[in-house]
């Protein structure tokens, strides 16, 4: 029990601090309510300090937990500085005026119920909370009520994101289909539960290993098609194909801020619960390859999410649905890394594993990906009504970094990276993809990655010749950066600039710091392994992903 809640620290420290920022939430002072975001950002260093307490739970993926918390930490703070002035905007602002428009009733008193500020941070935080527990479940429950605590707070998060009514439509199609998908994956878990006898998902690789060294050394037929239907299931959750069909609509309806976060949230949730299931199937006898027919199904999902992402993005005008399609290709570029899997015998390299690939990877994708969104955040026009709308259109950037430099070469630095430029961090995270998908031996998918990188060229280096070619804003009205947001939302694109610079002047020492190396190899000490799950596989061919734990305690 004591090294279940040692494991658990991080998420106890979320959690606490979600609680205390509900409550300042509905302070009538207002000086007490802009203490929300400091609050958050408090709990997610603390998240993030102990994060590095969290013991190898999962022996076939030792480094996971603890590197998935510590990323989810420093993304997560990033996040927050794009969360900033998402809601209750207006309301604040008419309070400040002292309720001007009220009536005549005088000065407009605090309403706890049409004030919203609390209860997002708090979904904020719950929703990351949910993101640790998944890096760090061993049970096929755990990761069921891990994903769906990842998953229902953003639901109300995209609904509450604005005033507008698009907002509401996105989180009602969002809800609708996230049920389909958590109701498909959970049906996957309830027959793998079937074929296997056991929610353990170290004991499911004990029962799964002895069916392939059974005669006929064939997985039973309930317990594939469980994994099967969970993998399609949890592409929901990464928005791979055929289960993409809400992005574009989600993301265009959200706010920047919501889109950047599910942008990243959702999708590392999904790729840690997919590492882990393939880490039960156990990548094969070789330890570098999937057993059939859960290989097929990823191969086939990886080309198609791929290729219908980029194919989509291409004929987008829309800058929001734009990067909706780029995140849809980049799960297919992720998937390379999940079937080539942890490397020959699962001590692979960082340029030959598949798994230490995929997670720098995730690291990557959030910090680009939030440098585009927050560009959008802070981004805003008059119209003629005097009303200000949010940019959306690719138009809109035109002349950016004429006219606001700071945050137009944040952008395109961002959009860059995402690309996969040499030399931004970009180019470093996906180099080991294709590295990976060589040694496992899956040439012709790497195919399908190079062409879909080079077609995603084309609307990426359309959104950077638009901001950096194109003359500035004639006649279209002012852009002006949100009154609000003019000191957080900023500094969340140069953050995400200057780590897609920084960590990609040296990326050996940025796969050092943030654990997406391979560490020791897991079978280096049987003993301890045991001695911290005794239900859990000791399978010589386990992987050992991200920084080498500490050692569980006797």
């Amino acid at each position: 029990m004591i090294e279940k809640i040692q494991a658990l620290w991080p998420e106890i420290a979320l959690f606490v601090t979600a609680c205390v920022v509900m409550v300042i939430g509905l302070s009538p002072s207002a000086a007490v309510r802009r203490l929300c975001g400091v609050v958050t950002g408090l709990g997610l260093l603390a998240a993030g300090a102990l994060a590095y307490t969290t013991p190898a739970v999962n022996p076939a993926l030792p480094g996971l937990a603890l590197y998935g918390k510590a990323m989810v930490a420093g993304i997560g703070l990033v996040l927050l500085l794009l969360a900033s002035g998402t809601v209750d905007r207006e309301y604040e602002s008419f309070l400040a005026r002292g309720g001007e428009g009220a009536g005549g009733q005088g000065r407009a008193e605090y309403e706890p119920l049409r004030s919203t500020k609390g209860e997002f941070y708090a979904f904020f935080l719950f929703s990351l909370t949910g993101l640790m527990l998944t890096a760090g479940a061993t049970d096929l429950v755990w990761l069921f009520l891990a994903l769906e605590l990842t998953s229902l707070p953003t639901y109300v998060m995209v609904t509450i994101s604005s005033g507008r009514d698009r907002s509401m439509e996105a989180g009602v199609k969002y809800f609708f289909l996230g049920a389909m998908g958590a109701a498909t994956f959970l049906y996957g878990f309830a027959m793998l539960y079937g074929g296997t006898g056991t929610t353990s998902l170290g004991g499911i690789a004990n029962a799964l290993a002895a069916q392939r060294a059974a005669p006929g050394g064939q997985i039973n037929p309930i317990a594939m098609l469980g994994l099967v239907l969970s993998v399609v299931g949890i592409g929901f959750k990464i928005a791979a194909v055929p289960m993409h069909f809400y992005t574009a609509d989600v993301y265009q309806g959200a706010s920047p801020s919501v889109a950047g976060f599910l942008a990243f949230v959702p999708k590392a949730a999904g790729f840690f619960a997919l590492l882990s299931l393939c880490a039960a199937v156990g990548w094969g006898p070789t330890g570098d390859t999937l057993a059939e027919p859960l290989r097929s199904v990823l191969w086939v999902m990886a080309a198609l999410t791929m290729t219908v992402g980029n194919a989509l993005a291409v004929v987008q005008t829309s800058l929001r649905r734009v990067l909706a399609y780029s995140s849809v290709a980049h799960s297919g570029y992720m998937l390379v890394g999940v079937i080539a899997g942890p490397g020959p015998a699962g001590g692979g390299t960082l340029m030959t594993s598949g798994v230490a690939a995929v997670l720098f990877y995730l690291l990557a994708y959030g910090l680009t990906n939030a440098g585009s969104f927050a560009v959008l955040g802070c981004l805003e026009r008059v119209r003629p009504d005097g009303q200000a709308e949010e940019l959306d259109s690719i138009e809109d950037v035109r002349g950016l970094c004429q006219d606001r430099p700071l945050l137009g070469w944040a952008l395109v630095l961002s959009v860059m990276s995402l690309l996969g430029l040499p030399p931004l961090l970009g180019f470093f995270a996906k180099l080991p993809l294709f590295g990976a998908g060589l040694n496992a031996g899956e040439y012709a998918l790497v195919v399908v990655l190079a062409l879909n990188s080079a077609v995603a060229a084309f609307y990426y280096l359309r959104v950077a010749a638009a901001a950096v070619l194109e003359p500035g804003q004639v006649g279209r009205g002012p852009v002006s950066v949100r009154p609000t947001t003019a000191r957080w939302r900023p500094m969340a694109a140069f953050v995400s600039a200057a780590g897609v610079v920084a960590l990609a002047i040296y990326p050996v020492t940025g796969w050092a710091l943030f654990g997406a190396r391979q560490g020791a190899d897991a079978r280096s000490e049987p003993a301890q392994r045991a001695a911290a799950e005794p239900a859990l596989p000791s399978d010589p061919h386990a992987a050992s992903v991200g920084a080498t734990p500490p050692a569980p305690a006797e």
